[in-house]
């Protein structure tokens, strides 16, 4: 996503959201910040920056004849004689050269953000467009992040004038790819599904077509596939297999797609790397992982999402670490550090395993697999092939013995997740104290896009290194104090994690919420990080509330989903 900004009569400057700041590997050794393809803010109510450079052109490149060839007699005849007057070109006959771009759509969305600051209540929409293009079933394939926290999304297609309302089928967020649909009839005449081609191998051309910044019309690109391994999505904060092109990737591309040579698409541009050392390198989600989440979505009806393996693990390329483990010298594999508690094979995987094939694939000493002739791949690129709920089996050694385990695979449950998917953000408000729980969305909008630097020491660490111990468990925090009388010295207090309330350890939101409403002792106590105490009387602390609550206009004590 670029950086534009945005000035209007009478307002501040709009501050720069998570679809028009460039984003960084979530990784704080990490040097290089990888940019989300924005979508394209509406230039009616938006101004646009403009980045120094040359321009780049869509132009198809043309072969010239080398001038050191010798010439036959009629050429040498034919390029001596004068140029006679030629017939016009005309449009039929080039729109049948390329006629898969009449599938490619331009996609407008209305956004409406959370406010994590206020959480009972959202932020002023805007608008943006991108790109996008037809499928089969008569569904339209974009980017997640084109469509987050949507109320509105229209499609154009190319020449046409009018906009139709589309509907959005699923979202996924850990692969940034939405699916559309559009209930009008007069969408789909005239147009023809693009057909996925083969995952393209290095130095294959290939074409990027969609809408980017700097006009109206579609716009074409064409580069070479310049590296294929496992990515860093960016908008989902995972990792899977991607491909670096080096065709010119601007704001608005998001969700349109590349072409192969044979005009099959071979993958949907979604981000690009901006940084002073590199141009021109373009990343774009492969058919692999399309087709992993249209089949997911075919087969249960809605997004799942991608499986894991639930472990932390280390290379295990030095020989008496290898020795250590009682690995034989034929034997490969990985190390593992830790498992997930509430991943399936926590039942069974335990530290010290040294994990030595996933699915009959063998793992090499830097946890590799082989991946194509002369190409080698990290081996996580296995697991995401394979379905939330599919079996895996995983071959381990454990003190010299051989073992093999039937793996159920399951999704990511993370402490402090890196997305709310769509749904508004929790809270809690007892006199004046806002409750909430950590998002990466929460820490983002507290303290932007270099939150990994800027964000509390404590939170930080619980971000990258703690694991969530069961399914429900959330990292609560007291994320401001609204003055007022009863909360007198506490108002100071902001984003400091809550660990026990009246002695209780604090599992999530909810409960926390069901503790205090239900609390009939003398006095309500916190106990939070850095040794911090709050303790208020309960009886004119819940008094307390209903005022506070009428002071700053706040609807409810409490979101939705806690009173269910």
């Amino acid at each position: 996503m670029g950086e534009e900004s945005s000035k209007k009569r009478g307002r501040k400057p709009k501050k720069l959201t998570s679809d028009t700041m460039d984003f960084r590997y979530t990784n704080p050794a990490a040097s290089s910040a990888v940019k989300d393809v924005a979508a394209l803010p509406n230039p009616n109510n938006q101004t646009q920056r403009l980045r120094r450079g040359r321009s780049r052109t869509g132009e198809k490149h043309v072969e010239v004849p080398d001038s050191d060839i010798a010439a036959s007699p009629e050429r040498r005849n034919s390029m001596t004689a004068p140029a006679g007057p030629e017939a016009p070109p005309r449009w039929e006959s080039l729109e049948k050269v390329v006629p898969a771009m009449d599938a490619v759509v331009k996609v407008f969305c209305f956004h409406t953000e959370p406010n994590f600051s206020m959480p009972w209540q959202r932020k002023r929409q805007y608008s943006s467009s991108s790109s996008g293009f037809v499928i089969g079933g008569r569904r339209v394939l974009t980017n997640a992040h084109s469509v987050e926290h949507f109320t509105q999304v229209q499609l154009k297609k190319r020449g046409s004038d009018t906009k139709y309302l589309a509907r959005v089928l699923a979202i996924g967020t850990e692969c940034d790819i939405a699916l559309l649909t559009v209930e009008n009839d007069e969408f789909w005449e005239g147009v023809s599904p693009l057909e996925f081609g083969d995952l393209p191998a290095l130095q294959d051309a290939v074409t990027v077509v969609g809408y980017p910044i700097g006009g109206d019309t579609i716009s074409v690109t064409s580069g070479v596939v310049s590296r294929m391994e496992i990515l860093s999505y960016v908008h989902g904060s995972t990792e899977l297999l991607g491909l670096q092109i080096d065709a010119a990737i601007n704001s608005g591309n998001s969700g349109g797609p590349a072409f192969s040579e044979k005009g099959k698409c071979v993958g949907i541009a979604f981000q690009s790397l901006k940084n002073d050392d590199a141009e021109n390198i373009g990343y774009v989600i492969p058919t692999p992982v399309i087709m992993h989440f249209i089949q997911d979505y075919e087969k249960n009806g809605a997004y799942t999402g991608f499986p894991i393996l639930g472990i932390e693990w280390q290379k295990m390329e030095n020989p008496d670490l290898r020795k250590s483990m009682g690995m034989r010298s034929d034997q490969k594999g990985v190390l593992i550090k830790r498992v997930e508690p509430t991943a399936s094979e926590s039942q069974v995987l335990k530290p010290l395993d040294v994990v030595l094939s996933f699915d009959g694939v063998n793992i090499a000493n830097d946890g590799t697999v082989k991946f194509r002739h002369g190409e080698r791949i990290a081996f996580s690129y296995l697991i995401p092939q394979k379905h939330t709920g599919d079996n895996a089996l995983v071959k381990v050694l454990r003190k010299s013995e051989m073992l093999e385990f039937n793996i159920k695979l399951g999704t990511h449950k993370r402490l402090i997740p890196a997305h709310i998917k769509g749904r508004p953000p929790s809270y809690y408000i007892v006199a004046g104290f806002v409750f909430t729980a950590v998002s990466v969305p929460y820490l983002r909008s507290e303290y932007g896009r270099d939150y990994e630097f800027d964000a509390p020491v404590k939170l930080l660490d619980k971000f990258l290194h703690s694991m969530a111990q069961s399914a429900d468990e959330q990292l609560v925090v007291v994320s401001q104090v609204l003055a007022a009388n009863i909360n007198v010295g506490y108002e100071e207090i902001v984003n400091t994690q809550v660990l026990t309330f009246n002695g209780k350890p604090v599992k999530n939101l909810k409960s926390l919420a069901s503790m205090v409403e239900s609390c009939d002792e003398e006095f309500l106590k916190f106990d939070l990080e850095y040794q911090q105490i709050v303790i208020l009387r309960t009886e004119t602390a819940k008094a307390a509330t209903s005022d506070i609550l009428k002071t700053y206009c706040i609807p409810s004590p409490m979101s939705d989903d806690l009173q269910t």
